[in-house]
């Protein structure tokens, strides 16, 4: 059992060096306990001793887990809570691209189910799934929130990767529905829309974002990187900002502004 005196938060997808490492950083940084949730567990340890590193007397622990296997979710959140206490913050940043970019007509029902089933239901259903364990501990003192880290393919359109850009508008819908449903509650709900960052998931494009971010594509004319997103995804976790619950941060260097 970790300290009971601190926050817990449930951060999906820490299992690589990209925007969920960084997030679970920073939230060690504010005095988190951190439970990281991802599929791949490899570099666990490694992860989990240089997350423990950033407080005093942080816990931390990996938990291997299929975001698109919904029927897990509820034991998972037993098993967190079983271990470090009730879950204060979730932070949905798990998630995957388009298998294969490519010609909008060419998209098939399996690569729709695929990317749907965890971006988009994965994360709908674990959210779900907390935001019942959180209304099961009544009234707490604790400020609570969950953080959907989306993308700005919830408004820009790349049609060489359809899948994915519906994924993350529908996940704007999300946010707005549990802001909803649990602002009575005070856990606030909260949209961050990163733009393009450099993550492990990105090494495949990079060569072609260079020269785009070169000619201006992204107005600050550099790429974005893990701690640009997880700086305001460890603010709005850390529940000073639940009075603004349903709102959406771009994170993307002024990308998502509309120019002529």
């Amino acid at each position: 059992m970790t300290k009971a005196n601190s926050p817990l938060a449930l951060v999906t997808g820490a299992g690589g060096r990209g925007i969920g490492f960084s997030v679970a950083k920073d939230l060690a940084r504010r005095g988190f306990n951190l439970a990281l949730m991802d599929i791949n567990t490899e570099q666990a340890d490694e992860i989990i001793d240089e997350v423990k590193s950033q407080g005093t007397n942080v816990q931390a622990k990996m938990f291997a887990s299929d975001l698109s296997s919904v029927e897990t979710h509820g034991d998972l959140v037993d098993e967190i809570v079983a271990w470090g206490g009730p879950i204060t913050a979730l932070v949905n940043n798990a998630g995957v691209s388009s298998p294969n970019r490519g010609d909008l007509l060419d998209i098939t029902p399996e690569t729709m189910d695929f990317v749907l089933g965890i971006n988009l239901k994965g994360t709908f259903f674990l959210t779900q799934a907390v935001a019942k364990h959180m209304l099961a501990q009544g009234k707490v003192n604790t400020p609570r929130s969950i953080v959907i880290v989306s993308s700005v393919s919830a408004q820009m359109a790349s049609i060489d990767r359809g899948e994915y850009c519906i994924s993350k508008t529908a996940l704007g819908m999300v946010t707005k529905l549990f802001a909803l449903r649990l602002a009575e509650h005070g856990v606030g709900v909260f949209e961050v829309r990163p733009g393009i960052t450099h993550t492990p998931m990105t090494d495949g494009v990079q060569d072609k974002f260079n020269q785009r971010i070169a000619d201006g594509l992204v107005p600050m004319k550099r790429w974005g990187f893990p701690e640009d997103v997880s700086r305001p995804v460890a603010d709005l976790a850390s529940g000073e900002l639940a009075f603004s619950t349903g709102s959406v941060m771009n994170v993307d260097g002024a990308l998502s502004i509309q120019r002529f």
